[in-house]
């Protein structure tokens, strides 16, 4: 019975999908343990460390359906290493003169980190579609909000006019940066060894960065210039990566939490009957597919501390970090899977009210235009002395509980200055959104190039 939250029956599809969590299946993981072992036979009989014809019996033999299962995990649990009860699956699945080729040369961590940075190839390809349909409903949402007018907000108090397409934009901005960070990692990260022991690629003799080079060709992976063994980096820019992807939606889905609050309503979740309903207040319409990406954005940051922490290794093998990144880098994948999935439905869906946005940019009578008011008066008679008019005009505004257009005509210096007409400009929130549209055009250029 699964016990943990990524493979519950009841909960996986909350923090996962169901590709990413088959990529880092058992089967697939042997599958890619199988590849492996396949690539180092072609690459070891092409430079002659091997007779002629071995691979191809090695790769006929290199079945799922060749290898008992129950008897490896036997001997898995007996032995503690994972790679040496799946050799003696394989190597029983051949005639005995292949049977003596299998593995030839090469040590566990080989096969584990060539098999796992094929799983990771994999798991990329549905991480990058992720991150473009997020992408895509950004860009869909910049650009039809573009002029849309909401209030902006800073310290979680009313600030100045925004416009939502800003908002959406800035968000699309660091999706798009992920987008390239991934795309610049993918030469450092998607990399494979069969090194040996130590790492010298003794057991081959001169022949070792030749089988090398050649294996890597065959499963379409990056060679390296020198054995990696206790080098993690790569892997560790990598989670890394993913945690920023993942904390970028769990921005993006606290903000839209936040939007949803009853007193606020510009934005929801898109709405299906009975989802996000209370057991206990039937009015309510929780925001539900948020909460999970905010959850995996907070798990995401724990992944990269102990992903740092495998970096840290003695010699040329270390005691416990290989078997960390055993739990690190699949629950990581798993997690930024469920964290895109569910941030591609909300923002795919998602429902803006702009007659909510355009009433709360009236909340409190209009003072979110104080500083509106106070530069359009500036020139006139300077920032110092506006400011000091501004903001007296703004307090009787609070104090008597009138607007402060109310405020302003009331007051003779400011009406000196500025006519009513002129009030009225300074206090239309669409007349000073200042150079957000031309910014959210120049996020969506980005897009075309």
């Amino acid at each position: 019975m699964p016990s943990s939250i990524i493979d519950s029956d009841y909960f996986k599809d909350m923090f996962g999908t169901s590709e990413m969590r088959s990529i880092f299946s058992d089967n697939r993981r042997l599958e890619a343990w199988l590849e492996a072992e396949v690539a180092l036979a072609k690459a070891q009989e092409k430079v002659g460390v091997i007779p002629k014809g071995v691979a191809k019996k090695i790769e006929k033999a290199s079945s799922l359906s060749n290898l008992d299962f129950a008897a490896m995990k036997a001997e898995f649990d007996r032995v503690g290493f994972p790679i040496l009860p799946f050799v003696h699956q394989l190597t029983k699945a051949c005639d005995h003169e292949t049977a003596k080729w299998v593995h030839y040369g090469a040590t566990t961590q080989d096969i584990l980190d060539t098999g796992l940075a094929l799983q990771i190839k994999e798991g990329l390809k549905l991480i990058e579609k992720g991150v473009d349909d997020i992408i895509n409903a950004l860009a869909e949402l910049s650009k039809k909000y573009r002029d849309t007018v909401m209030p902006g907000r800073t310290f979680q108090q009313m600030a100045s006019p925004i416009t939502f397409g800003y908002k959406t934009a800035i968000w699309l901005d660091e999706m798009l940066r992920h987008k390239a960070r991934l795309e610049a990692a993918k030469p450092r990260v998607l990399v494979g060894q069969c090194s040996g022991a130590v790492g010298t690629f003794a057991t081959m003799d001169d022949k070792g960065l030749a089988v090398q080079e050649i294996m890597m060709r065959e499963l379409d992976l990056e060679m390296p210039d020198i054995s990696w063994h206790t080098a993690r980096d790569s892997w560790a820019e990598l989670i890394s990566i993913l945690a920023m992807i993942c904390a970028t939606l769990g921005k993006i889905a606290t903000e839209i939490a936040i939007l949803m609050r009853s007193e606020i309503g510009e934005v929801s979740e898109p709405f299906q009957k009975g989802r996000g309903a209370s057991t206990t207040l039937p009015q309510k319409r929780n925001p539900i597919s948020c909460q999970p990406i905010i959850a995996i954005a907070h798990r995401m940051r724990e992944y990269v501390g102990s992903q740092l922490m495998v970096m840290i290794q003695e010699h040329e093998r270390s005691v416990g970090q290989m078997h960390l990144e055993w739990m690190i880098i699949p629950e990581a994948f798993v997690n930024a899977s469920g964290a895109l999935f569910h941030a591609s439905y909300i923002l795919e869906n998602l429902v803006v009210d702009k007659g909510r946005m355009r009433k709360n940019l009236d909340i409190g009578g209009g003072l979110l235009m104080s500083e509106a008011v106070m530069m359009g008066l500036a020139p006139k008679i300077g920032k110092e002395k506006s400011h000091d008019l501004v903001y007296g005009a703004a307090g009787r505004a609070t104090d008597n509980d009138i607007t402060l257009r109310e405020a302003l005509m009331q007051d003779s210096m400011i009406m000196g200055h500025l006519s009513e007409q002129e009030i009225d400009r300074l206090l239309d929130p669409s007349n000073y959104t200042g150079s957000a549209g031309m910014m959210v055009d120049a996020v969506l250029k980005k897009l075309a190039s």
